[in-house]
């Protein structure tokens, strides 16, 4: 299937923040798409009983049944900017939202709403390319994370982000090379960066190889002398 470029625009605006009916679509596909990352990602956190925990950017959350499925005693808070994804997790996952310490929250993309050293851990899954000032960005995850929190960062290569066609002036993309002076522009630590390919379905219907990253980022805080 061949996108005109309004199409094409549409799309990457969508991808961003989604909206309306569009919106859900696409936050439905990219649930499916991006499951494996997410799925690499939760594996990650080494969640243990009594975490409070943060997801960045959760689009519709049709994973978080997975996330409980790993453990049921953990505080899950999720932030978006989109009002359409938020009411969309909350319409999915309402039995798990009665059942639950869960809370879907929207904000700004600028300003964590959250007290400082409030979480345990804190994930994000493809959405780096979207933040419009990273390194303050990255600060405000370090600030609400507690010492020796663990931050999940995944993201697709920049390689492979560079071949989507939708993929244009609202994404910045990065490289391994290109995150860790990034990260180093920060008070945060690398502990580990594991690289993944997966086989994913390209719109067009071809089957097309995804090359990411998830890495394990932790909050060290020095001792002064």
């Amino acid at each position: 299937m061949k996108f005109t470029q309004d199409e094409l625009k549409g799309i990457e605006q969508q991808l961003s923040n989604p909206e309306g009916a569009f919106g859900v679509e696409i936050a439905k596909n990219m649930n499916e798409s991006n499951l494996q990352m997410t799925m690499d990602a939760i594996k990650s956190l080494n969640l243990l009983k009594s975490d409070i925990l943060l997801e960045i950017g959760h689009g519709n959350c049709g994973h978080l049944e997975k996330i409980y499925n790993k453990t049921n005693d953990i505080q899950y808070f999720g932030l978006e900017i989109s009002k359409t994804m938020k009411y969309e997790a909350e319409r999915i996952n309402q039995k798990l939202i009665q059942n639950n310490k869960i809370h879907f929250s929207l904000y700004d993309g600028i300003k964590i709403p959250f007290s400082d050293c409030y979480f345990d851990k804190i994930f994000t899954v493809n959405t780096i390319y979207f933040w419009e000032k990273p390194v303050h960005f990255l600060s405000e995850i370090y600030r609400v994370l507690k010492v020796n929190g663990i931050l999940i960062l995944t993201f697709a290569q920049k390689d492979f982000m560079k071949s989507l066609p939708f993929v244009n002036s609202k994404f910045s993309l990065y490289d391994n090379d290109d995150l860790s002076l990034l990260i180093k522009k920060t008070e945060f630590k690398i502990i580990k960066i594991e690289n993944m390919t997966e086989k994913i379905e390209s719109k067009s219907g071809e089957l097309v190889e995804r090359i990411y990253s998830v890495v394990k980022i932790k909050k060290i805080v020095a001792h002064k002398r």
